[in-house]
């Protein structure tokens, strides 16, 4: 069985493997964030289909067959992806240590709606956890992500 990853096949030794530890242990892609442990906080997140998934709650056999992106993978010839330039450029971050999910978020919300409000740009994020408090700077990050892609 294959699992895809950031545009790349693999192939899986251990289809039952904890998706989040074949990333950052296996493949060595250490952006997803060990949090919790049991889906709430967000710093796992990962794109799936361009789904939002938990990493830390699934197996890689959950998701052989999709198209699986990790916040490595949105980077394109040493350029940043919007969101990230955003992020920068807000100062959306203090640790960082949540940021990948964040961003990872906010690139699902912005393929599924290039242009939300301000209410749906906090609902998508409703679900991730930044102990550092800086909800208003991630937010303003993705309004301004939204914004530079044509967004009112």
């Amino acid at each position: 069985m294959q699992i895809r990853v950031n545009g790349s096949a693999h192939e899986l030794e251990d289809v039952r493997r904890n998706l989040l530890s074949y990333l950052r242990f296996d493949l060595g892609l250490t952006g997803s964030k060990y949090g919790c442990g049991e889906g709430l906080c967000g710093a796992c997140t990962v794109l799936v289909d361009g789904q939002v998934l938990r990493a830390c709650m699934t197996t890689t056999d959950a998701v052989a067959g999709g198209d699986l992106r990790t916040i490595e993978g949105l980077r394109t010839e040493n350029v940043l992806h919007p969101v990230q330039e955003a992020f920068v450029d807000c100062n959306a971050m203090q640790c960082g240590y949540c940021i990948p999910g964040f961003i990872m978020t906010s690139v699902a919300l912005l393929e599924r709606d290039p242009s939300p409000s301000r209410a749906q740009i906090r609902e998508a994020l409703s679900e991730n956890m930044c102990r550092c408090g800086t909800y208003q700077r991630i937010e303003d990050a993705v309004a301004l992500a939204a914004e530079r892609n044509g967004a009112p």
